[in-house]
């Protein structure tokens, strides 16, 4: 009888493999990792009975032990891994792997059509061993696993010494064929994993080795594409030089420090922007891309005025794109502040405004908001946490925003309280934009409220702030890599301290110095807030 050919790969509908179910040219396909063959019409006939393919009219075919020349397989190597060819004139059409049960039984065949590179079976590959098994003793020093029949046979060509195998069906079988064969290679000291180069082949031998103890696995890092291309291009000595540099598995995430090398004095990139007051600097060094910097205060102590200053600020020092999302004004608003500062006037108030001409707001706008690097979040309504999470993430990648303004974090919780509890639905945002600044690179600067703090004195009576007094839950503190608290005591009789806003760095992670950084002074007929130096010598060390 005539053997099917399989003419395609893709998913099994019973055990979910991506790519371990093959389709024959008669119609029926067989998935070989879960060992199940479908008939025309999809029924599932559970192959729990590995002779049902292997009828009296199945014949396996044969050919002739021969090398393998386009492989650099020597007909030694290919004999002993009982691999035949099939020849037209002097040319291989065909490659035949064998596949053996645990009693060296020869139960399968898979066919390799050279020209088409194309595979398929004969008789019960999921029942059988991995590819090479039978030829070795059980337990031993070490063995190599690779991810084909070819490279198997090459890494033993190569290492002419050590056991090789292969599992069934490339990356996508490895973790099953090797669940199925433990206890077999677990009786060997060290087991190499030497699978193919490419994303696919790293993850499959990540999965692999985790089954194991540790220590057990050690994880080969090829240069080339696979084992049989240093056999082709004649690099034994390299090959056998990256095998034998195998390192031990260890989970991701987890490195051995002495394995940093020079690379330790390879910054990582992020761009740094100082503060638009020197004595901030002196304390944290200025703002840098990759940070969560949080600024908190209650009511009326200048946050508004301090955001306007660093937008302004920003677009002046650096080329950036910047993304801003104020969540309790509108992008007209937005602008108006923008300008404002560079009009120093308070032109986001609409008398202000009206008291210069279009021609002297075109020349402010031209030099803020025209220059096409401010990109603000036009909302209406309300709108999910997620929906804002996405609309950062597209301001960081596809408009590339390096600098992000999002204002405010309470307004974001209240009437999304998805776990009914403010304390933990700050939990899950605060997680998420740290995950999104590690993704994007950012930096993100926040806007968090204060909760009121008990006695008779508020934030607005100018009490000093604590971490303890952010509103809601600790991790804004924990995640945050900065806390810049804003202290301002609006109800004082003298003008000067009622317009005086003292910076305190509550959290600090890049230098770790914390305390008053410095004083500014909101100039009420410009809207500007500047540096001066400490008004309440009386009260606090001079700064």
């Amino acid at each position: 009888m005539s053997e099917a050919k399989c003419v395609s790969k893709g998913p099994c509908p019973n055990c979910n493999s991506s790519d371990a179910n093959a389709l024959y040219d008669d119609g029926h396909s067989y998935c070989f990792s879960c060992d199940t063959r479908f008939d025309n019409d999809s029924k599932v006939i559970p192959m729990t009975n590995p002779k049902v393919l292997k009828t009296p009219e199945l014949k396996f075919r044969h050919g002739e032990v021969s090398a393998i020349e386009d492989r650099s397989i020597n007909r030694e190597t290919a004999k002993a891994f009982n691999v035949e060819v099939i020849k037209s004139g002097s040319t291989i059409t065909h490659h035949i792997y064998k596949y053996f049960d645990k009693d060296g039984n020869h139960i399968a065949n898979k066919v390799r059509e050279v020209q088409d590179k194309k595979f398929w079976s004969e008789g019960n590959v999921g029942s059988s061993l991995l590819f090479g098994e039978n030829m070795f003793p059980r337990g031993g020093k070490y063995i190599t696993v690779c991810e084909g029949e070819i490279d198997a046979m090459s890494v033993y060509q190569m290492n002419g010494k050590y056991p090789t195998v292969s599992v069934k069906n490339g990356a996508a079988s490895a973790l099953e064929n090797c669940k199925k064969s433990f206890e077999y290679l677990n009786k060997f000291e060290t087991v190499v994993l030497c699978f193919d180069s490419d994303d696919p082949g790293r993850k499959a031998a990540q999965s692999v080795a985790r089954i194991f103890e540790p220590n057990k696995c050690k994880i080969v890092t090829l240069d080339l594409k696979d084992p049989n291309e240093y056999m082709k291009v004649g690099k034994r000595e390299q090959f056998m030089t990256e095998w034998w540099n195998a390192k031990p598995y260890t989970p991701a995430g987890i490195i051995n420090l002495a394995d940093l090398g020079d690379s330790l004095y390879e910054e990582e990139y992020c761009e740094t922007c100082l503060y638009p007051w020197p004595k901030m600097n002196d304390k944290t060094y200025g703002i840098r891309t990759g940070e969560l910097v949080c600024f908190t205060s209650g009511a009326g102590m200048g946050k508004s005025s301090i955001i306007r200053e660093l937008m302004h600020h920003i677009m002046n020092n650096t080329e950036d794109n910047i993304g801003v999302l104020c969540m309790e004004e509108n992008t007209k608003n937005t602008a108006f502040n923008i300008m404002s500062v560079e009009a120093n006037a308070r032109l986001y108030i609409r008398e202000v405004r009206d008291q210069y001409t279009n021609e002297q707001l075109r020349e402010w706008q031209g030099k803020t908001v025209d220059s096409g690097r401010f990109f603000a979040f036009d909302h209406f309504g309300s709108i999910s946490n997620d929906e804002i999470l996405d609309r950062v993430r597209y301001m960081a990648k596809a408009l590339d925003c390096k600098w992000v303004f999002l204002d405010h974090l309470s307004i974001l919780v209240s009437g999304n309280e998805e776990f009914g509890d403010e304390r933990k639905s700050i939990d899950v945002l605060m997680t998420k934009l740290r995950s999104l600044v590690e993704e994007t690179g950012i930096a993100l600067l926040l806007v968090s409220h204060l909760r009121r703090p008990s006695g008779d004195r508020g934030h607005e009576d100018g009490k000093e702030v604590s971490l303890s007094h952010l509103r809601g839950s600790a991790s804004i503190a924990h995640l945050s890599d900065s806390v810049i608290a804003l202290e301002r005591n609006q109800q004082a009789d003298d003008d000067t301290e009622a317009n005086t806003t003292t910076i305190r760095i509550l959290k600090n992670r890049y230098t770790g110095e914390t305390g008053v950084a410095c004083h500014l002074f909101y100039d009420k007929e410009t809207g500007r807030m500047s540096q001066i130096d400490n008004p309440f010598m009386e009260n606090d060390d001079a700064i």
